[in-house]
C-alpha cells in the first residue's frame, strides 16, 4: 500500500496552486463576488490566510469580537486594508500551514483552502480538476466535520463520486464528480448542476437558504 502524503504537504500544494492562479487575476476579478455570500474573491483570500500564526489567545479574542458566529468576518476585516498583491505575498509566505490551520495534522488548512479555492474558481468560471490524491483525501474528511454542517445536508443519502473511488452513506443516491460532491456537501448550490441521481432534488432542497 502506498503511504499517504501528510496533510501539511497537501495543504502546501493546494496553496501553491491557489497562489499561482491568483497571480493571473485581473483587478476586476479580485473584487468579483465569490461563492461565499457577501465575500469577494479578495475577501476569500483574506479569510484563507487570516488564521495563520493566530495563537489560542488571538483565536479566542476573535471569537469574542465576532460573537462566535461572525469570527470569520472579523478575520477578513482585519486583513481588508491589504491590497491584492499584498494578500498574495502573504499567502506565498504562508504556503506551509501554521497557527490554527496547522491543527489536526493540517486538516483545517487543507479542507478550508481547497474548498475556498473552488469558491473562487467556480465564481469566476475558471474551473480546474483537483488532483486525485487531494480529492480522495478531502472527501472523507467532510461528512463528519461539524464545522462544515455536511452531516445534516447528506443525512440518509448515499454519495458516489464518479472520478475517484469514494462513496459515503446509505439511501437514495447522489452521483457526480468528487469536486461537485465536496462543494454540495459544504452548502454550495452552484455544484448541483454537475450532480445527478434520484436524491439530487432532496439534496437541492436542503441547500436552499432558510427563510425564518
Amino acid at each position: 500500500m502506498t503511504a499517504q502524503a501528510p496533510l501539511t504537504e497537501l495543504t502546501r500544494a493546494e496553496r501553491a496552486d491557489l497562489a499561482e492562479f491568483l497571480a493571473t487575476l485581473t483587478p476586476e476579478e479580485w473584487y468579483a463576488p465569490s461563492l461565499c455570500a457577501g465575500w469577494t474573491v479578495k475577501d476569500v483570500v483574506a479569510h484563507v490566510i487570516s488564521y495563520e500564526d493566530l495563537g489560542v489567545a488571538g483565536f479566542l479574542g476573535r471569537l469574542v469580537k465576532g460573537r462566535i458566529t461572525h469570527a470569520n468576518q472579523v478575520g477578513v476585516n482585519e486583513f481588508s486594508h491589504l491590497s491584492p498583491s499584498e494578500l498574495l505575498d502573504h499567502l506565498n509566505r504562508h504556503l506551509d500551514p501554521s497557527g490554527l490551520t496547522a491543527q489536526f495534522g493540517g486538516m483545517i488548512g487543507f479542507v478550508d483552502g481547497t474548498i475556498h479555492h473552488q469558491d473562487i474558481r467556480r465564481a469566476l468560471d475558471r474551473p480546474r480538476t483537483i488532483p486525485a490524491d487531494r480529492l480522495s483525501r478531502i472527501l472523507p474528511l467532510v461528512p463528519g466535520n461539524p464545522r462544515l454542517g455536511a452531516g445534516r445536508r447528506i443525512r440518509g443519502l448515499r454519495l458516489r463520486a464518479t472520478d475517484v473511488d469514494w462513496t459515503h452513506g446509505d439511501g437514495p443516491e447522489v452521483v457526480g464528480p468528487g469536486e461537485a460532491l465536496l462543494m454540495a456537501m459544504t452548502g454550495r448550490p452552484a455544484a448541483l448542476a454537475d450532480l445527478d441521481g434520484p436524491a439530487k432534488a432532496l439534496l437541492a432542497q436542503r441547500l436552499r437558504p432558510r427563510r425564518d
